[in-house]
């Protein structure tokens, strides 16, 4: 099985560099890790004492943002070396306060393992969610490092719980504790005779609820919104633009506000979004010496706006799930206490089946659907503030694994 592991990352290695020139994201990420132990060389010595911070990507990143913040504080004379391994979290992240160094984590080889840990030598680690590397983590566990798993998630149909999943298993065993979200990922572990394990909650819950003592102002959407009903259409996919671009453009009212900040900015998707909307439409990068209050529609062609911009919506559609991408974070919006609309895919997501059972949140399948439930919501004042404070009810209710999870470290 270790051989055959083996084979499959350097057969994967081989194939991402061929897919490189053709393919930019995969291109960012081969020349990334190309960089990696230089940079680990020039900003850590051996006499440094370390911390090593794992998230696969920005939405992980954003869980464990929480734990990372108070650590950095806590330990200040610690270097921090934080890895990703998607491009989308290392391009955004890359120049993060919280770590002295960013780098992308190298393909999990043996050989990079060694290396890895020789530079980093962390005192302790933190992975986060469902990133297991087993060279990396049976390296860490062979030179007794110690190391944590933060906000995890598993399901039945995982390796770790089937007959051929020993290589995978054995590197989650490497784990000192392991902190989940919710019990049935504890009773998964426990089935494999894992009992090192505390069900914390999702620490997503405590970082959105910081965002409320965040100044959350935004003059120009201020501006925008001119004191009317906004709907904020965040991280959308095209599958979710053709439902809204139709509601905006024949059924929706002259005095509601949409802003859309669509998943992906590029140049070409979104001129094909503003030339779609039959209204008054105005991007983020025309903003400048213009009257936003008269615009109906306004396509944020940027990125980093998206949580302060939820404070001003009175109404949220969260996108991904119309299509097969995955849901983005819904627990962004309801922390401000609005109800949310999504997309029918969210099998993955228990935040959005809990947020529909607690009736904070519509799901829906088609035009018709997204029509009554924008209406419901546009109508009936009521229907909006009894969704909105059931999600904000809903985050309070789930805020506390930080400090499970800081007290197990301090301790």
């Amino acid at each position: 099985m270790n051989l055959l592991y083996s084979i499959s990352i350097s057969l994967a290695s081989f194939i991402l560099k061929c897919l490189a020139p053709f393919n930019k994201k995969i291109k960012q990420g081969v020349k990334g890790r190309k960089q990696t132990f230089s940079l680990l060389a020039s900003r850590l010595s051996p006499e440094d004492k370390t911390m090593w911070f794992h998230c696969a990507s920005l939405g992980e990143y954003e869980q464990g943002l929480p734990v990372f913040k108070t650590l950095r504080e806590d330990f200040p004379t610690h270097k921090i070396v934080l890895s990703f391994f998607s491009p989308s979290g290392y391009d955004i992240r890359k120049n993060s306060p919280i770590a002295d160094v960013v780098v992308y984590l190298p393909l999990d080889t043996k050989r990079n393992a060694q290396r890895f840990l020789d530079l980093v030598h962390p005192e302790f680690t933190i992975f986060v969610k469902y990133e297991i590397w087993p060279n990396f983590l049976k390296t860490l566990g062979s030179r007794k490092g110690k190391a944590i798993l933060i906000s995890a998630v598993f399901r039945a149909d995982q390796s770790f719980f089937k007959w051929y999943g020993k290589q995978t298993k054995e590197a989650l065993f490497t784990f000192d504790h392991i902190f989940t979200q919710n019990e049935d990922s504890k009773r998964l572990l426990e089935s494999i005779n894992y009992n090192k394990v505390t069900v914390s909650g999702d620490t997503r819950f405590d970082r959105v609820f910081n965002q409320l003592s965040q100044n959350n102002t935004l003059d120009f959407i201020a501006e925008f919104k001119n004191n009317q009903l906004c709907v904020v259409i965040g991280s959308s996919w095209p599958e979710d633009e053709t439902l809204l671009i139709e509601y905006i453009n024949t059924e929706a009212r002259e005095d509601i506000k949409f802003i859309i900040a669509p998943h992906t900015i590029k140049p070409n998707q979104i001129a094909t979004i503003k030339r779609n909307i039959k209204k008054e439409v105005v991007l983020f990068s025309e903003k400048e010496n213009q009257d936003l209050s008269k615009y109906n529609v306004l396509i944020l062609d940027t990125i980093g706006l998206l949580t302060k911009v939820y404070s001003y919506a009175d109404i949220a559609y969260v996108g991904g799930a119309m299509g097969t991408t995955g849901l983005h974070n819904i627990l962004e919006p309801a922390v401000f206490g609005i109800p949310i609309i999504i997309g029918h895919h969210f099998k993955k997501f228990p935040e959005a089946y809990a947020l529909q059972s607690e009736k904070g949140l519509i799901s829906i399948s088609n035009q018709q659907e997204l029509n009554k439930a924008l209406h419901l919501f546009v109508d009936n004042p009521q229907q909006r503030i009894t969704f909105g404070e059931n999600n904000l009810n809903f985050i309070k209710k789930n805020r506390g694994a930080v400090i499970q999870i800081l007290s197990y470290i301090r301790r």
